[in-house]
């Protein structure tokens, strides 16, 4: 399930700041440690530089100022990355990304809030990362590429066929055997069963099958039955 961009408070007590705690766990390794980096969530003002930390499944940014404030967002969400160094599109050289809220009805947050505290994290769909060196750019477009590759979409299965198309041995069998609890003796140079599928919906292919032969024998008892009144008559 996408979860979009959230708040982010785990820290360790290593450090005036606190690094962020990791699911170590689940293996999930530290990449990339950036500082003096502002964060620019869609249309709202940027937050005080902080420490931008990339892990194998998720970028994570802390204030330096505030040890409660944080956000992360995995790369399972990021469905665009790319260095943007065009003034008409930001004010400063940064990291461009947009994120997969998992709702297309969502709209991006604006400006319009009282607060940056009252935004709503959910609808979020841009993030900018901006460090305080342009220089540093490139390495990190590198390092997000890098952990993205780690973190391809997953694939859906397909879904289960509603009909087994392959008879097996053990389906065959009773048809081979006893039908309604008579022994039938099948002649093996005209019945020839094979593993049949059916693509196109004839889902009792067997079944007819056997009707067949049923409904010859029956025929042929016909004729004796008849075959022995005339005689019957005759005498």
């Amino acid at each position: 399930m996408v979860a979009g961009l959230r708040y982010f408070t785990d820290r360790s007590d290593d450090g005036a700041a606190g690094a962020p705690l990791l699911d170590t766990v689940n293996g999930e390794e530290l990449m990339h440690v950036q500082p003096a980096v502002s964060i620019v969530l869609s249309n709202h003002p940027p937050e005080s530089p902080g420490t931008l930390y990339i892990s194998t499944k998720q970028v994570i940014w802390l204030s330096d100022t505030e040890r409660t404030k944080g956000y992360a967002v995995d790369f399972l969400s990021v469905s665009l990355h790319a260095v943007s160094r065009d003034p008409e599109a930001f004010t400063s050289p940064c990291i461009y990304t947009q994120i997969d809220t998992g709702d297309e009805d969502d709209e991006s947050e604006n400006s319009d809030s009282e607060s940056n505290e009252t935004f709503d994290l959910s609808k979020i769909t841009e993030m900018r990362l901006v460090p305080s060196d342009p220089n540093q750019l490139d390495a990190l477009f590198e390092v997000f590429c890098e952990c993205a590759e780690l973190n391809p979409e997953p694939v859906e299965e397909d879904e289960p066929e509603e009909h087994n198309w392959i008879f097996s041995a053990d389906q065959l069998g009773p048809a081979m055997g006893i039908i309604d609890g008579v022994d039938q003796e099948w002649d093996s140079s005209q019945t020839h069963f094979t593993t049949i599928g059916h693509p196109n919906g004839d889902h009792d292919l067997a079944r007819n099958v056997l009707e067949l032969q049923i409904n010859d024998q029956r025929f042929e008892d016909a004729e004796e039955m008849e075959s022995n009144n005339r005689n019957g008559g005759q005498q």
